[in-house]
């Protein structure tokens, strides 16, 4: 360990003082800490003790339970000890040779799995921890050949399937332990878990890129791809346990960084349900062998420290075995809450030199010092006692059975296998079902979500976040003519070749040059698309807006004891169908919010129901949210989802949920749900597998005009290698209910003239690859749809019949239109209407006759009320 200058005496009584007045250390102030010593009475350390246990136990009184210390009683399940990683200190992990020694497979079978899990059962246990290492298919071809030949495409798929049997067979509840995990993977193993965990051990970089390091030639230890998964953890509200390894190189600046880090995390998401302060044990037969353990004085000051800097509501954990019982005790007086897993059954398989406590002896102990053991659960008590969103609903009924009304566990209860099954597939409707009118009849309700801070996070760190946002749009404004005029030049020749700078001088552009920009996109819009202004008749069904994503700029999204929320039943939908169907539509829009109780089935089976009720209707249905929740709830890949969903009778797929295609931006507007590698994973997916889909931009909340430029590359890109989008639809941000707008974080949407400008900008970069501009007459208005329509756009959408998402949101230009009302846009502007399909073709005379009827009018203008 890098040997650091002791603080001066007088900078430590100071700090010393600072954490006694409970003031708020920075990071100088808790190293230094870190340098406390002496146990004595009034000594540094017994001092930073007595300061850390006075933080703990105001923790423990205002979450109403004073003087009681958690523990877990868990069976360990190592699923695997095989592991692409080559960490320098660990016991856990070996490789084939060694287990063909042993006589051991590279898995454990589900038979072994079953039967550790079931004796644990039998003793009380309520916890099944499995652990495993990263990935080894990556680097060991036996383990990939093991799953193979047992059905299995991964160890993560092997890992899930074992969780449900667990679940099924004995009410263990899973936390799981697979090391780093993708944004995807994490969906995925939510709903077989009552939690998950990964150490970020430490931060400091030079542990894993130098030779020397203990992580060295371990790829999952990158710190920064840690970081990323506690972040994305907290993004899918997963009650996530992480903390620190002490002693393998690290300093004391590295270590108070690593809590800080954690800290951060756990700020922006609440999703650190504990934190663990693991201090470092040598392991023979290890290349640290010889490396001393953590000093036992410097291990607690540094427990005080951490419990210092995350303050009253983290529940901070010491493993109890890697500790002798005798200092325990000190643990506690540190402002330890919490000792973990500890198994009457299994070892530690990661420490094995380290036998777990005796429970009865762990109480005694805790009881000496003046505490009371109590046994907690997989997830901790505030995740069990308001489990939306951070439990599947699957997974609930399983903690439900174990859980006292205190969040806790109940002392003696035995878990009992439960099914693990998605909920009724026959759900039935249930609160403001009749929305779609009423929202332009009644209106919404003045009920509104006062939780803002714990669902949408910080709005301070926000606004200064979109600082630099209202910067670049000033920068883009600023464009001079001369710039403008050379890009137009330049567009004239090659509208689709211009360099990014050019792109954003145009968007910056007023006056004659917009005129002049918007008059070219419209002469290259009548090369590819004609005069024709095309529309398509169609219904909009939000199926549900009951939605627990946390999205911050939506309007839609309702808790289900919202006053607005509702779901349609699968008859209410059918309903609508045929309603759709006799208006003369050709298509049904479907989408809905991500509602935790229905399962990813719901998906394949509205779209048969649609199907069931008119095979010849175009289902074109499901954003790319929706298509991770189903793949996530059904355990299938995004390939194997997709597909299923085809063979139910989907035919193509809205490009929403896209927003702006940067990863800083979706962080602001949606706390990172489904980045930007996965919209384009999903879409580029639906495409290869047959499904045509549209493309979208959200605009005009905390983006800047080189945002929008990216996405339009992005999307292109795409194309380029696809050839899968239909459109481009431009969706103007709908300010007036949005919570990102409430808070003072996004702008009003944007301007007129910025409108004019990236309709037209899209139609010269997507020139040649997407040949279909779109604009929304919901958001736009009549009067800024006519502009757009002689600006680049060429297609009007659909009549809609009913649109929920935005008139949530606050706009004011209805929930649906008429074929003459459409076409009088597009007479108003000198071009004739032209009815199309989904795909731009023309329709079949029956259709268009149908749409063109008495009846078809009159059921297109009054859109049912359901019963």
């Amino acid at each position: 360990m890098t040997a650091l200058p002791a603080p001066s005496e007088s900078a430590l009584r100071r700090a010393l003082v600072r954490a006694e007045r409970g003031v708020a250390l920075d990071a100088v102030e808790a190293e230094t800490l870190l340098h406390a010593r002496g146990l004595a009475e009034g000594d540094p350390l017994d001092r930073l003790l007595t300061a850390a246990a006075r933080v703990r136990d105001a923790g423990l009184t205002s979450a109403g339970r004073p003087g009681v210390v958690t523990y877990s009683r868990k069976v360990f399940i190592p699923l695997t000890h095989l592991c692409r990683d080559r960490c320098h200190y660990c016991t856990f992990v070996t490789t084939p040779g060694q287990l063909r020694a042993e006589g051991k497979a590279p898995y454990l079978s589900p038979d072994e799995v079953l039967r550790i899990a079931r004796d644990g059962a039998a003793l009380g246990c309520k916890e099944a921890l499995f652990t495993l290492g990263d990935r080894p298919e990556d680097r060991w071809p036996v383990a990939a050949e093991w799953l193979e030949a047992h059905g299995f495409d991964s160890t993560l798929g092997y890992l899930r399937a074992m969780a449900i049997r667990v679940l099924e067979e004995t009410g263990l509840l899973p936390h799981l332990n697979p090391g780093v995990l993708t944004w995807e993977e994490i969906q995925r193993l939510k709903p077989v878990s009552a939690s998950m965990g990964m150490m970020l051990e430490t931060t400091a970089t030079r542990l894993w890129s130098e030779k020397s390091g203990p992580h060295f030639g371990s790829p999952d230890k990158e710190p920064a791809l840690r970081l990323r998964v506690l972040e994305d953890a907290g993004r899918s509200a997963v009650p996530f346990t992480t903390g620190v390894l002490l002693g393998i190189g690290e300093d004391y600046a590295e270590r108070v960084d690593a809590v800080l880090q954690i800290r951060a995390a756990a700020l922006r998401h609440g999703h650190v349900q504990e934190v663990i302060v693991q201090n470092f044990r040598a392991k023979p037969r290890t290349a640290m062998q010889a490396h001393d353990d953590l000093e036992l004085q410097e291990y607690v000051a540094a427990v005080a420290v951490t419990r210092l800097l995350l303050g009253p509501k983290a529940r901070v954990q010491a493993p109890p075995n890697l500790s002798d019982s005798t200092e325990l005790g000190l643990l506690l007086r540190a402002g330890v809450d919490d000792w973990g897993g500890v198994s009457p059954l299994t070892p530690d398989h990661v420490n094995p030199e380290r036998p777990w406590p005796n429970i009865d002896k762990l109480a005694a102990l805790t009881a000496e010092a003046g505490f009371t053991l109590r046994e907690r659960l997989a997830a901790q008590p505030p995740y069990v006692r308001q489990p939306e969103p951070w439990l599947d609903p699957r997974v609930r009924p399983h903690i439900d059975a174990l859980a006292g009304p205190d969040g806790l566990a109940v002392e003696g209860r035995l878990p009992v296998g439960l099914p693990w099954q998605e909920p009724d597939e026959s759900w039935t409707s249930s609160g403001r079902v009749d929305l779609h009118v009423e929202v332009d009849t009644v209106g919404r309700t003045s009920d509104r979500r006062s939780d803002f801070d714990a669902v949408y996070g910080d709005w301070s760190e926000l606004r200064s976040r979109t600082e630099s946002a209202r910067d670049g749009r000033s920068t883009a404004l600023a464009a001079g003519d001369r710039e403008v005029l050379a890009a137009l030049l330049h567009a004239e020749r090659d509208p689709a070749g211009l360099s990014d700078a050019e792109y954003l001088a145009l968007l910056g552009a007023d006056g004659a040059d917009l005129e002049a920009l918007c008059g070219l996109a419209d002469s290259v819009r009548r090369d590819v698309n004609g005069d024709d202004v095309t529309y398509v008749v169609n219904r909009n069904i939000n199926f549900t807006n009951v939605c627990y994503t946390g999205c911050r700029f939506c309007a839609f999204a309702q808790r289900r004891t919202d006053a607005d929320a509702y779901t349609l039943s699968m008859s209410q939908v059918g309903d609508r169908v045929d309603e759709a169907w006799a208006a003369g539509a050709t298509e049904i829009c479907m989408q809905g919010g991500i509602h935790p109780d229905l399962p990813g089935t719901a998906y394949l089976d509205l779209a048969r129901e649609v199907k069931k009720r008119q095979p010849g209707i175009h289902l074109h249905a499901f954003s790319p949210m929706e298509i991770v929740n189903g793949a996530a709830r059904t355990g299938l890949s995004f390939r194997e989802f997709l597909t299923a969903l085809k063979e139910a009778g989907l035919d193509s797929i809205p490009g929403t949920a896209a927003e702006i295609l940067d990863d800083d931006v979706r962080w602001v507007l949606t706390k990172g749900k489904l980045p930007t590698a996965t919209w384009l994973e999903i879409i580029g997916t639906a495409h290869e597998v047959g499904l045509p889909t549209t493309s979208t931009m959200m605009y005009g909340h905390v983006d800047t005009p080189a945002h929008w430029v990216g996405h339009l590359r992005t999307l292109a890109a795409l194309q380029d290698r696809t050839g899968g989008f239909s459109e481009f639809v431009l969706l103007p941000f709908v300010h007036h209910n949005s919570p990102i707008y409430l808070a003072g974080v996004a702008r009003p949407g944007p301007t007129v003239r910025e409108n004019r400008a990236i309709h037209a900008v899209a139609r010269l970069l997507l020139h040649g690859r997407i040949p279909n501009i779109q604009t929304s007459w919901v958001k736009l208005a009549d009067a800024g749809t006519k502009a757009v329509l002689q600006g680049g756009a060429n297609d009007l959408g659909g009549t809609l019949m009913e649109e929920t998402i935005s008139r949530m949101a606050g706009s004011e230009n209805g929930s649906l239109k008429t074929i003459a009302e459409l076409e009088a846009m597009a007479a108003a502007i000198g071009r004739p209407a032209r009815q199309r399909t989904t795909e731009y073709g023309t329709p079949s005379p029956e259709r268009i006759a149908t749409a063109r009827s008495e009846e078809g009018r009159t059921r297109l203008t009054l859109p049912i009320t359901p019963r």
